[in-house]
Formats: C-alpha cells, sequence, structure tokens
C-alpha cells in the first residue's frame, strides 16, 4: 500500500509540473516508462536493497508515465466533444484489460511455469514485466506520430538540455523516494496532506488569475477529488483487508478446486471490461432522453454502488457464516462486482472530468490531483484496513465492525453529495 501511495505522490510532484511547463506530455510518458522499465529490472535482483531501489525507481518513473497518459487521452478531444467521457471509459476498459490478465499471467509464471506452488518463481515475473514495459516504449515511440504534435512541448527550443536536466532531477529523486519507503502510514499522510492543500492553492491561485468561471471549475473539481478520497480509502480494501477476508473467511473450495486468493484480484478488472460498454450505454441512453446523469450524481452513485459492497458484506458477516466461521464464496464475488460498477461511476469521469475543469496552463498538475486524491485515499484504506484486522488478526467480529463503519461512511458520503449535486454543477459552468 505504501509503494501505491508514493507512486501517486509523484503523479502530482512529476507528472503535473514537468509535463505541463517543461518536457511536454509525450516525452515524460517515455521517459516515465524508461525508469519504470529500469525499475522492474532491479526488482529482480535477489537483494532486499536493490529491490527497495527498484520500488523507488518504478514509482519515480510512474509519476511521469500514468497522469500524463490519461491527460494526453483527454487532448484528443475538444473541450465541447460529448465523446470525451466515453473515449475515457474505453482507456478505463484498456487499463483493466492488463489488469485482469495479469494477476492470471504472473500467477502462471509463477507457480507453474518457472516456480511451483511452493516456490514461487517472481524473479521470473519481475523480468517478464520489464521487458513488456519495454515493449510499451517502442510501441508509443513508433505509434505517437499518429497523435500528429498533441501533448509535444509548447517551445521546441531546448528540448535535449530540459530532457537532461529533468532524467538529473529523476536520478536525484530517486534515492529521496528510497528514504520514504520506510516511513510509516502515518507519517505518509502527513506527507500526502501537505501536497494536497500545496495542490490546491495553486490550481486556486490559476483559477483566480483566469476570472471567476476558471476559478468555481477548480472549487468543483477540488469537492469531487475530496469525495474522490473516501471512495478509495475502501475500495482499496480489494488489495488489503479483502485479500485477508479471501484468505481466512471465504470458503473458496468449489466441488474440491480451491480458488486461489490471488484470482480475486481479477475480479474487478474483469467486471469493468464486462460492464464499461453497458455503463457508456446507459449514460448515451439518457442523454439522448434528456435525463442526463452530471458529473457530481456519477459520482454519488459511485459512493452509493461501494456502500452496497459493504452493505452486502455486513449481511454475510452477520447472517450466512456456516459451523467452519466461513462466508460463502460466491459474496465477495459480488463485493467486487458492485465495487467495480461503483468505479465505473466514477473513475473514467473523474479522468475525463479533471481534463475540462482544471485550468488550460495546468491540466497535467490537475490530473496529478486526481491521482494525489487516489493516493490519499490509498493510504487510508491501509490504516483502515489496520483497524479492521484488529488487534489479532482480522476476524469475524472485527470484520464486521469495520465493514459497517464503510458502509454508512461511504453511503452519508452519497446522500450527501447527490443533496448537492446541483451546487457543483454550477460551478461547473456547463462542463458534462
Amino acid at each position: 500500500m505504501h509503494f501505491i501511495c508514493k507512486s501517486y505522490l509523484t503523479c502530482f510532484i512529476e507528472g503535473g509540473y514537468i509535463a505541463d511547463r517543461i518536457l511536454g506530455y509525450q516525452h515524460s510518458i517515455l521517459l516515465g516508462a524508461v525508469f519504470m522499465s529500469i525499475g522492474l529490472f532491479l526488482i529482480a535482483y535477489p537483494d532486499p536493497k536493490i529491490f527497495k531501489l527498484g520500488l523507488a525507481t518504478i514509482i519515480i518513473g510512474n509519476g511521469l508515465f500514468k497522469p500524463n497518459i490519461s491527460t494526453l487521452v483527454g487532448k484528443l478531444y475538444d473541450a465541447t466533444d460529448s465523446r470525451r467521457d466515453i473515449g475515457f471509459t474505453i482507456f478505463y476498459m484498456g487499463i483493466n484489460t492488463g489488469g485482469c490478465i495479469a494477476p492470471l499471467f504472473t500467477g502462471l509464471l509463477a507457480e507453474k511455469i518457472f516456480g511451483s506452488s511452493a516456490m514461487p518463481a517472481y524473479k521470473a515475473v519481475f523480468i517478464a514485466g520489464g521487458f513488456g514495459m519495454v515493449m510499451c516504449l517502442v510501441w508509443f515511440s513508433i505509434g505517437r506520430r499518429m497523435l500528429k504534435g498533441i501533448g509535444r512541448p509548447m517551445v521546441e527550443a531546448g528540448n535535449l538540455l530540459r530532457l537532461f536536466g529533468v532524467t538529473v532531477g529523476v536520478l536525484i529523486a530517486i534515492p529521496v523516494t528510497y528514504a520514504l519507503l520506510s516511513y510509516s502510514a502515518g507519517t505518509i499522510q502527513w506527507v500526502l496532506g501537505g501536497m494536497f492543500i500545496a495542490l490546491s492553492v495553486a490550481l486556486l491561485v490559476e483559477g483566480f488569475r483566469n476570472g471567476k468561471v476558471a476559478r468555481d471549475k477548480v472549487l468543483a473539481m477540488l469537492c469531487i477529488f475530496t469525495f474522490n478520497i473516501i471512495f478509495f480509502m475502501f475500495f482499496e480494501q480489494a488489495g488489503s483487508s479483502f485479500t485477508f477476508l479471501a484468505s481466512d473467511i471465504v470458503d473458496r473450495n468449489l466441488n474440491g478446486f480451491i480458488f486461489p486468493t490471488g484470482w480475486f484480484q481479477s475480479v474487478n478488472s474483469l467486471v469493468i471490461v464486462l460492464l464499461a460498454p453497458v455503463v457508456a450505454g446507459i449514460w448515451i441512453f439518457l442523454t439522448r432522453r434528456k435525463m442526463e446523469v452530471s458529473v457530481p450524481q456519477k459520482f454519488a452513485l459511485g459512493l452509493i454502488g461501494n456502500a452496497l459492497a459493504f452493505g452486502l458484506l455486513m449481511f454475510v458477516l452477520s447472517s450466512l457464516v456456516d459451523a467452519n466461521n466461513k462466508i460463502p464464496f460466491w459474496s465477495l464475488i459480488m463485493v467486487y462486482v458492485f465495487q467495480s460498477i461503483g468505479e465505473l461511476c466514477l473513475s473514467p469521469i473523474g479522468l475525463s472530468m479533471v481534463t475540462k475543469l482544471a485550468p488550460v496552463r495546468l491540466v497535467g498538475l490537475g490530473m496529478g490531483g486526481w491521482f494525489l486524491s487516489t493516493g490519499i485515499g490509498n493510504n487510508l484504506s491501509g490504516i483502515f484496513a489496520g483497524y479492521v484486522s484488529g488487534t489479532n488478526g482480522l476476524s469475524i467480529a472485527s470484520a464486521l465492525q469495520g465493514y459497517t463503519f464503510g458502509f454508512y461512511s461511504l453511503l452519508g458520503a452519497g446522500i450527501f453529495l447527490l443533496l448537492i449535486a446541483h451546487l457543483v454543477q454550477k460551478l461547473m459552468h456547463g462542463v458534462k
């Protein structure tokens, strides 16, 4: 969880400012891919210090790569193009196609081809990831000519010097990130909070500079960021406490076949890929019938969808526990389904929203802010997972208590956002 949080933190620092003001989006993506490739090869080396150095390198590379890919998608559409949200939904499907395949493919490499269940060969997995990232680097290098200059630096002069300067900065940032990996979640939360305040100030200053409409749009965006934090604080239990739930409390015996715990991680991505066209179709259907759902309302539905997942857990943990202290297999699958539907109402819409609401000169910084808010949610998720697990590890009682809190928090946030949705939409000045 610390690794994910720091990845989102660097999205704000590097992906935002550097792409907006120095390198441009294309060159930032390419440089990020280079460092992510190096990091993946480094973590394959069987030494704890080298492993941490590799993680730090991946984090820094991800900061240049992740937000700028998303920003580039937004730049393919005009500000008034109604296809933007659909484009981001397709983009999100692509991300989750990889997310669905990766756990299955890595499990096959680690446990079947190069290792065994008793001794998984994760070194092969990391090396495969490194080669995969190199393939992405080459593919983007070749294919970016189709962008026809979109995402290139506004000022072409001195590009090599700028690239050299950023590369030196990245090399300096890696050992700093290496040191941060040792800090606790509580300490990191203070860092993330400080960064979020700095982000808000920077965006508001630019908004005020550009007039009332730009200022209002920034205020709307920061409001949505706050609800995004709440969503991901509970959504990311999928990668923490839900994993312990799957391992210890869910009945994974399917007629003699023990469903691997790691395979649950593919459920979310599979549901995203299957249902993204359905959700996008619903938005189009409603829009054509002049019943368009606003961005704040979609976010509220996302929070409520996440709440339904925790409501289901409340029910099964209080009513469907068997004699072996296990809950039904289907229940956790449905939890992931509810969460994924909630995510579809929120994440691709949020990515699209940032490209429409952020000040024109700071779209990359705005996208970095989106990922920063997600990182804050991830970090809080780790803290909350520790609370759910209790002092003696995850139990039915501790899970029920924690997930009950999650249900009421998400439901309350979702209802509150529905109630103020018209006010937030007013601040967006016609952005849909």
